[in-house]
């Protein structure tokens, strides 16, 4: 008997996660896929908004400004990659600034410091590359970037650290009620829990329908991202909007913590909850759309595209609650877009209320900080060298384009919930996040994962089941 169970290890789960494990409890998380940051955490515009932008009075705009300011002490006790590089939002006509006008007096009244209309002599003092056609902006400097996969990792592992079971390669098929609480049917067993959290991302109206007659629907809204070199990576230093419109903050050009160029997203909403298929009408519109914002967007240096699916509930608001005839049962639903931003302050918020319910006492062993992996590329020459005289792995590179040695990948492995896929380092350490997107390192990597979990090479996936990469020995396989 768990006293939480968590639905979803995404950057929303596992806030959740590490919140409750301050608590004295019996906490697990179930994910269907492989490792955590599996869905819409792993797809994002890894953007930590200021909070001008949803409906003052919300939970939206309560939670973003809230998270927004817990980022930065966060990142630094998970030791994880944060900058407020500040944002703008450009108009490109007069009618624009009226716009620009209304977001900045809901920008003050939800809290958020430092707004700003800027003309575009000011603008082009702090960038040089904007569109000829951008007249004025709203500037906000607390505004910022951060790595979403490593933000979702430091809480997931933090909250491993401090008691919190994960089960990995679990889906969840049921939910019903008993006397003492629930039973959590999934395709591994059983599991019986006082509570429930659902942050099942697109997916949470299916949870929350099995166990309330107050239905929700979440919609899949689909967003395309072009990744480009890090040769453009300061093409631009802010993060730049165009106006929002009903469909979401629209196409934006951003710099990323690790030195790249991020266009997107575009806005789709489907049927198919596992789409994540990028389109040529997509990227094709998203990229004329981005040259709006910045002038001869250098879009040769395209490294990868991907996309995303952000849970859009129809009712546009943040779900955050326990549910009325499911006692015990709370739900952490819709959480689109500013959700990355509100995470931190979702967790809070969760947590405070399951602590609530079940008469929580304080853990007085958590421990509250997180050393990330050494990432030799982040290192002064002298501090690289001490580490690979400590340990010579750490001097052997395996990905040349981001300059990962075989050390920080043993290293993403042997952590708490380390990597068990060629994705799980990836999105631990970058090795195959470069320009080769992998094409050199794939190999290594896998002879790195095959020695140190170990797994067979038959055994080794991309991403988990069905991703498998060995199909068999060539021995074997003569005369097939």
């Amino acid at each position: 008997m768990y006293d939480a169970v968590i639905i979803g290890a995404g950057v929303v789960g596992s806030a959740i996660a590490r919140e409750l494990s301050k608590y004295r409890l019996n906490a697990c998380v179930v994910e269907k896929e492989e490792d955590v940051c599996c869905g819409t955490s792993k797809a994002n515009s890894a953007i930590v908004h200021a909070g001008f932008d949803a409906e003052s009075g919300t939970l939206k705009a309560k939670l973003n400004v809230e998270g927004n300011a817990m980022m930065e002490q966060l990142s630094k006790d998970l030791d994880f990659s944060f900058k407020r590089n500040g944002s703008m939002v450009i108009c490109t006509d007069e009618a624009g600034f009226s716009v620009l006008e209304t977001l900045k007096a809901r920008g003050e009244k939800n809290g958020v410091p430092g707004l700003e209309i800027l003309n575009r002599e000011q603008l082009m003092a702090l960038e040089p590359n904007l569109s000829d056609a951008v007249i004025g902006a709203l500037y906000a400097p607390t505004g910022g970037i951060v790595c979403p996969f490593n933000l979702t990792i430091a809480l997931a592992e933090n909250a491993a650290v401090n008691g919190v079971e994960f089960k990995f390669g679990t889906e969840v098929e049921s939910i019903g009620r008993t006397d003492s609480g629930y039973t959590v049917t999934t395709d591994q067993g059983t599991i019986y829990a006082k509570t429930v959290v659902n942050a099942a991302g697109v997916y949470a109206d299916k949870f929350h329908n099995m166990v309330s007659k107050d239905k929700i629907h979440i919609t899949a809204r689909k967003g395309e991202y072009c990744l480009l070199d890090k040769n453009v990576g300061n093409y631009v230093s802010h993060t730049i909007f165009q106006l929002p419109s009903a469909m979401g903050k629209g196409v934006l050009v951003t710099p990323t913590v690790h030195g790249n160029l991020l266009v997107g997203p575009t806005a789709a909403d489907i049927e198919d909850k596992e789409a994540t298929n990028t389109t040529r009408e997509g990227l094709d519109f998203l990229i004329e759309k981005a040259k709006e914002s910045v002038k001869d967007l250098p879009i040769r240096q395209v490294i990868t595209s991907f996309a995303g699916l952000r849970a859009h509930e129809d009712g546009d608001e943040f779900i955050i609650k326990e549910v009325e005839e499911a006692p015990g049962f709370f739900d952490a639903a819709g959480i689109e877009s500013p959700g990355l931003t509100s995470a931190p302050a979702i967790g809070v918020m969760v947590a405070g209320m399951i602590a609530q319910k079940l008469g929580l006492e304080a853990n007085p062993n958590f421990v509250g900080t997180r050393r990330g992996i050494p990432h030799l590329d982040a290192m002064e020459q002298e501090e690289r060298a001490a580490l690979i005289r400590q340990n010579p792995a750490y001097g052997n590179i395996i990905c040349r384009c981001e300059m990962v040695s075989e050390g920080e990948i043993m290293d993403a492995i042997h952590r708490p919930l380390g990597a068990r896929s060629l994705d799980g380092v990836k999105r631990r350490v970058r090795a195959g996040m470069g320009r080769c997107q992998a094409g050199f390192c794939s190999p290594r990597t896998m002879e790195i994962l095959h020695r140190e979990v170990p797994l067979s090479m038959l055994e080794l996936t991309k991403s988990g089941p069905g991703s498998e990469i060995v199909v068999g020995r060539s021995k074997e396989m003569e005369g097939m």
